[in-house]
């Protein structure tokens, strides 16, 4: 949002109460806006940013008002004591049921959370000392220093105080360290743990972050309401919290706030209106309310958010990007040391993969040595993408050993390798295509920092965030990505994305770099800048294995090659020796003519076999 439409958006807040003018209903309305909004934002971050559908977070906002409910009418406690308690209560809740709900996937997740959400609304129900269906009335209005919010007026600042706060912290929070790895959740597993990210981890924190931001809601509604039900927690009024997300634009910070007044004042509008406009007292709304749910999920499928920016934005000629230069100078990260040339990095000996009756990598061993560049190559479906995924834990061997620098990665997650020392790009690109070009590479810089979720979502990391940034360009320039940075990584062609996976890799620091298919979709000239690139870092003690198709590329950079064919390995040695191996002729031509050598006596060396190469190449 503008820092000048935020200006205008907090005036006009801030004034509505004061005008006396100001009808009564409106300002309650906004405060049932508010409240739903802190519920909603936590939505958008589990739902629409981190992937995770939830139809449970009615109940966390059930949690936090009969705690604060329950505590203050029976044993006279503080309310702002009791939302201390409430947090406290909702997180052991939440941390559980997420240790439990979140290892689900597909629709086993969305409905977990129906299971426990009709739970706890049936637990609020039938409990006695929760007044049971009738619920818990005479709630203490809230006092802070002497000053009452006892009626609408005072407590809607308290509201949206709370709800501008609230949208504040999450914005920061997505804007930093732990944002980059929450946004990466929803692309799936594999590149994030590749990278350090403990995605289990993170999944469970947005599910209690989400459900904290619903039991305040709660503890709210409670001392605005006076008085507790179990009606308003049930899984109607969930499914209702996700239609405002979605609404308002799932993935958007703002589209909270967005969501929760559309959907709230169109709830409101029509019991008004179509009495009068059908001259029937039956219950039309809901018929209604659904067709124009269905309208806007069918015209504005990420939501009404970014279609406002984009007006905005057509009218005022701004693009919105905060930043046009690169990240500030900033200390460089602390480096790893490099072993000592020639010493052993990477041994693979005998590893061997199933799939059931089929073996994609056949007991294959080889050795990479510090400072040396090694090609693995072979025909489609030799299995070299499988033996780097063996490599990097991304698959489990059936059985062999994986070494590095004398520690041994098979039975190590990714995430594990990777704090090791070990970075890698994939076959097929997995960028976080939404997400900058720079954001992406200080992904993969995860693990050079430690901010934590609370220090995001405070603000205080911006050192911290500098460095990573500064990081990240450094390694964009170094690729001859400098003049991308705020570009969105899905906006760059094919070749540059992979360069950009590069970038994304070298700013891991690691010691060995596994590169799949780095040349793929380059031009002559970006091959070339490309192979300078994987030199320098050779002559600075880096280890690579790459696999390639362009025989030219390989042939000219690698210290040493081994081929595949049906998941073994039929050929190891120099690039030279390789090039006139009768085996591996064999394997990309099945077979060669002896007069065809024969009548290209100047043929240069290679040429048949890197003809075959790029030929077999799809």
């Amino acid at each position: 949002m503008s820092r000048v439409v935020l200006i205008l958006f907090v005036a006009v807040l801030a004034i509505l109460p004061a005008v006396q003018a100001t009808p009564e209903f409106w300002i309650t309305h906004l405060n049932y806006i508010g409240l739903a909004t802190l519920v909603v934002l936590g939505l958008v971050l589990l739902t629409g940013v981190g992937g995770l559908t939830s139809f449970g977070q009615a109940a966390f906002v059930g949690l936090g008002a009969y705690t604060t409910a329950w505590l203050t009418t029976a044993f006279g406690w503080s309310p702002w004591l009791t939302l201390l308690v409430g947090l406290a209560l909702t997180f052991c809740f939440a941390y559980v049921l997420g240790s439990l709900t979140l290892r689900l996937s597909g629709h086993y997740l969305p409905l977990g959370t129906l299971a426990w959400s009709l739970s706890l609304y049936y637990l609020f129900g039938n409990l006695q000392f929760l007044g049971q269906h009738d619920g818990i009335a005479g709630i203490a209005p809230l006092d802070l220093f002497g000053l009452s919010f006892g009626d609408g007026r005072t407590m809607y600042y308290l509201i949206w105080v709370i709800v501008l706060f609230s949208l504040w912290a999450t914005r920061n929070l997505l804007d930093s360290r732990p944002g980059r790895a929450i946004r990466a959740l929803k692309s799936g597993s594999g590149m994030a743990e590749s990278f350090g990210i403990n995605t289990a981890r993170y999944k469970t924190i947005i599910f209690v972050y989400a459900a904290l931001l619903a039991c305040v809601s709660g503890w709210l509604y409670a001392h605005m309401q006076r008085a507790v039900s179990p009606s308003p927690f049930g899984l109607n009024y969930g499914i209702e919290y996700l239609f405002m997300a979605v609404v308002g634009g799932a993935s958007s910070v703002w589209g909270a706030v967005i969501g929760s007044g559309i959907i709230l004042t169109l709830k409101d509008q029509l019991q008004n209106v179509l009495p009068k406009l059908l001259d029937t007292t039956a219950n039309f709304e809901l018929i209604v309310f659904g067709v124009l749910m269905i309208l806007v999920l069918q015209f504005a499928r990420e939501g009404v958010w970014p279609i406002l920016t984009g007006w905005f934005s057509a009218l005022t000629g701004s693009d919105h990007v905060r930043q046009r230069q690169a990240p500030a100078p900033a200390p460089l990260l602390v480096q790893r040391g490099r072993p000592e040339a020639g010493s052993l990095v990477l041994e693979v000996d005998e590893i061997r993969k199933e799939f059931g009756g089929l073996v994609a990598v056949n007991d294959i061993s080889f050795k990479l040595k510090a400072g040396e560049i090694m090609g693995l190559i072979g025909p489609n479906g030799a299995g070299k993408s499988t033996t780097f995924n063996l490599i990097t834990g991304v698959l489990q061997a059936t059985r062999g050993s994986v070494r590095f620098l004398g520690q041994r990665l098979e039975n190590l997650p990714a995430r594990e390798i990777s704090r090791l020392g070990v970075g890698r790009t994939f076959q097929h690109v997995q960028l976080l295509p939404t997400m900058t070009v720079l954001e992406n590479v200080a992904l993969g810089a995860h693990l050079r920092s430690d901010v934590g979720v609370v220090s995001a979502v405070l603000h205080t990391d911006r050192r911290d965030e500098a460095e990573l940034l500064h990081e990240a360009a450094r390694q964009l320039e170094r690729v001859g990505l400098g003049d991308y940075l705020y570009e969105q990584a899905g906006n760059l062609a094919l070749g540059q994305q992979r360069i950009l996976e590069i970038a994304r890799a070298l700013a891991a620091d690691p010691v060995l770099l596994l590169l799949d298919e780095p040349a793929a979709g380059l031009r002559y000239k970006e091959k070339q800048d490309l192979a300078r690139v994987l030199d320098q870092l050779r002559q600075e003690g880096m280890s690579i294995l790459l696999v390639e198709h362009d025989m030219d590329f390989v042939m000219n950079l690698t210290d040493h090659l081994v081929v595949m064919d049906f998941g073994t390995k039929i050929a190891e040695g120099m690039p030279a020796n390789i090039q006139t191996n009768p085996a591996v002729l064999e394997a990309y031509l099945g077979g060669i003519d002896d007069d065809l050598e024969l009548d290209q006596p100047d043929a240069p060396p290679g040429a048949v076999a890197g003809v075959a190469a790029t030929g077999s190449a799809s």
